[in-house]
C-alpha cells in the first residue's frame, strides 16, 4: 500500500521546483523576456508548461525506478540519487537567474553544468534501470535545445548578460 505514495511523491517532486520558478517569475515573461531577441527556431511560450509537465512527469517516475530497484535509501543509492538530485537543483536554479535576476551569464554556466549532470544521471541509471535511463532522453533532447536557445539568447543580448541594473 505505501508503494503507491512513493511513486505518486517521485514523479511529484520534479513539478514542486519547475512550479515555483514558473509562479516566481510569471510576472517577467511578458516584462522582460518577451522583449528579448530570440531566434527564429524557439518554440512558442504555450509550448514550455505543455513540455516541462511531461518532462517532469518521466524524470520524476524515472528517478522512483531508480530508487525502488536500489532499495530505497540504501547506499548504492548514493551517486545515482546524487546525481539526479543536483541536476534537478539546477534545473529548478535555472528559472530564477534567467527570468528572475536577467542574468544570462549565469544561466548559460547554470544550462551547462546541468547538461553534465543530467547525462551523468542518465549513464548511471542505465546500469540499474533501463527504462529509467530511457525515460531522461526526452529532458535530455529538450535539454540540448534550452542550452542552445540559452547561448544564442545570451549571445544576441550583450546588454543582458550580468543581470538586472539598478
Amino acid at each position: 500500500g505505501r508503494m503507491w505514495a512513493y511513486t505518486v511523491g517521485f514523479t511529484v517532486l520534479p513539478h514542486v521546483g519547475g512550479f515555483l520558478g514558473w509562479f516566481l517569475n510569471r510576472k517577467e515573461i511578458p516584462a522582460w523576456y518577451e522583449k528579448l531577441k530570440k531566434p527564429s527556431w524557439c518554440p512558442s511560450r504555450r509550448v514550455f508548461p505543455v513540455a516541462w509537465t511531461m518532462l517532469y512527469t518521466g524524470m520524476g517516475y524515472a528517478s522512483y525506478l531508480v530508487w525502488n530497484d536500489l532499495g530505497g535509501c540504501s547506499s548504492k543509492a548514493i551517486v545515482p540519487m546524487g546525481l539526479y538530485g543536483a541536476q534537478l537543483v539546477l534545473n529548478w536554479a535555472w528559472p530564477p537567474l534567467f527570468f528572475g535576476a536577467h542574468n544570462l551569464n549565469m544561466a548559460v554556466v547554470d544550462v551547462l553544468c546541468l547538461d553534465g549532470l543530467a547525462l551523468g544521471t542518465l549513464c548511471s541509471w542505465y546500469r540499474i534501470n533501463r527504462l529509467a535511463a530511457l525515460l531522461l532522453l526526452p529532458y535530455l533532447g529538450w535539454l540540448a535545445m534550452a542550452t542552445c536557445l540559452t547561448i544564442r539568447i545570451w549571445k544576441d543580448n550583450p546588454q543582458q548578460k550580468s543581470g538586472k541594473s539598478d
